[in-house]
């Protein structure tokens, strides 16, 4: 089972996240057919938003976007509070002998997203939008979070095509007793090798990084492949856009096509759909009015 685990250098004031997808990653892979370089940094998302997740605590989703790239478009990868993981990317021309940094893959004009999305009443919502600084992702996240959230992170990533995998190590807020603490626990990380990432269970990852360090490892917590997409949500966009639009489109093309860019399913309205779609709709309206 794909899990995320935590852990704490208590006298080093220094936390950190583990998280190794397998299934999630096979599933969400399994929607499209990326090539090597796009799968590569979308997976790299993938682990980091879940890695991001939890170092707050909140219910709702956090989202890592990237815009405006060339050729990649649009990347937007989420995770909810909940454990709940979905992404997908957009690319434009053959991209599959490009080397995979930043700056091939994006260019100089895309930026960097990172929006909170809390459950109503859980808090206000959150939005920074940042310049890429960094030819790897995790050097732009570690940006992001030296710059905007004034913590020192340390953020390492790997991709296969069978799994997902990262580890993030940030300093706390405060005074640590071991004031070296946080030096020691940054170049430990940074020594990790993706294959370690990619294979090693977390207790023997982090017995082999931190065996002279005193870590405190909690129990992991499940993440899942999960698509927010559903007939009730394509029925209240074709709700909202009004009967005469809807009509027209399905006069023009015979029924109206939707698909989800995030888990590839196919919605089709016909006739029959819309007029149920419109009628309850008109009962609801009645409804409300009494």
């Amino acid at each position: 089972m794909d899990k995320i685990y935590r852990f704490l250098m208590d006298d080093a004031n220094v936390r950190g996240e583990y998280a190794q997808l397998s299934s999630a990653w096979q599933e969400l892979t399994a929607c499209s057919d990326y090539p090597a370089p796009v799968k590569k940094i979308l997976g790299e998302a993938l682990v980091a938003v879940a890695l991001m997740s939890a170092t707050i605590k909140f219910k709702g989703s956090l989202s890592i976007q990237l815009n405006n790239g060339n050729p990649v478009n649009l990347l937007i990868v989420q995770a909810t509070s909940d454990g709940g993981l979905r992404g997908m990317a957009r690319w434009k021309g053959d991209v599959e002998d490009i080397d995979p940094t930043m700056t091939n893959l994006l260019g100089s004009d895309a930026t960097l997203v990172i929006t909170v999305e809390p459950e109503p009443g859980q808090g206000e919502r959150y939005q920074s939008i940042v310049n890429l600084d960094g030819e790897t992702l995790a050097e732009c996240l570690m940006a992001y979070f030296e710059q905007s959230e004034q913590l020192k992170t340390r953020l390492e990533l790997a991709v296969s095509d069978t799994t997902a995998a990262g580890m993030l190590v940030q300093r706390l807020p405060g005074d640590a007793e071991d004031t070296d603490g946080w030096n020691r626990a940054s170049m430990l990380a940074e020594t990790v090798k993706s294959e370690e990432l990619l294979t090693l269970d977390v207790e023997t990852l982090l017995h082999r990084l931190f065996n002279e360090e005193s870590v405190r490892l909690f129990d992991g917590e499940p993440l899942r492949f999960q698509c927010s997409c559903s007939q009730e949500k394509v029925d209240n966009m074709l709700s909202s856009m009004g009967r005469a639009e809807a009509d027209s489109m399905l006069k023009e093309k015979g029924s109206i096509e939707v698909d989800c860019d995030f888990c590839n399913t196919h919605y089709s309205v016909d006739e029959i759909d819309l007029e149920r779609i419109f009628s309850e709709g008109l009962i609801a309206g009645n409804d409300s009015v009494h």
